[in-house]
């Protein structure tokens, strides 16, 4: 049986290809490094490649295109701060390669193939509103129209202070963020292990996205070459 194919852009420590994997696909990652916290890594095929430099001729096979970019410009910039409200527009380079690795793609394949992308609410303002969230996820591009419900659950509040002491920013910020710099190897694992889309939410875009029947050319194809043909694990064109 022929797997369908999933790409993951900016793909981390691999939150959306966990769920992809759990719904059958088959995975290929894409960022510019390996991400090896212990025993936590990438759990599929990796290239090692900038994202900027594909083109989406090469997922013309995909089922399903994922991505993650990097929040950090977004999320910075909606802090209270004053240095952070005076800085420039952020670079919107990354979040847009996505839409463009999709056309690219859908040209090349003749048909449509959905992305979803993830990230802050702090990229709203510089990107458009986002189609929906989980939690602190949120997501643009083909989002499904039916979507699981989030429960929140509220956080207690220290009354000597009224300050939240239950939300992953007071308990990783405050504890974290402030012992280790900001080139650290702590904080640089800290922000992989924040970023990664929780299970439940990729399980149920890779649900919602998979194919019923694969086209016949795919079915045709070798199924112990490489998905999309044509990487070594360091980003190479083999």
């Amino acid at each position: 049986m022929v797997r369908p194919l999933a790409i993951d852009l900016y793909c981390g420590l691999g939150g959306w290809t966990e769920g992809l994997l759990a719904e059958g696909y088959s995975v290929i990652g894409f960022d510019c490094e390996r991400h090896i916290y212990g025993e936590a890594r990438y759990p599929a095929q990796l290239v090692v490649q900038d994202v900027l430099t594909l083109h989406g001729a090469q997922f013309k096979d995909a089922a399903l295109i994922v991505a993650s970019p990097p929040c950090q410009a977004y999320s910075y910039r909606a802090m209270p701060w004053k240095r952070a409200k005076a800085l420039p527009p952020p670079d919107n380079t990354l979040f847009e390669a996505c839409f463009r690795i999709q056309r690219e793609a859908i040209e090349a394949a003749g048909h449509f193939i959905p992305l979803v992308v993830e990230n802050v609410c702090g990229a709203q303002k510089w990107v458009g509103r986002a189609r929906w969230h989980w939690g602190s996820m949120y997501l643009w591009g083909d989002v499904p129209a039916l979507m699981p419900r989030v429960i929140h659950v509220k956080e207690p509040v220290d009354p000597r202070n009224r300050k939240k002491t239950g939300g992953w920013f007071y308990d990783n910020y405050e504890t974290s963020h402030r012992r280790w710099s900001s080139k650290s190897a702590e904080r640089k694992e800290w922000s992989a292990r924040i970023a990664k889309v929780p299970l439940e939410l990729s399980t149920w875009i890779a649900r919602c996205f998979k194919p019923t029947s694969l086209p016949i050319a795919s079915q045709a194809r070798d199924t112990s070459a490489s998905p999309a043909g044509a990487f070594d694990s360091d980003g190479m064109n083999m």
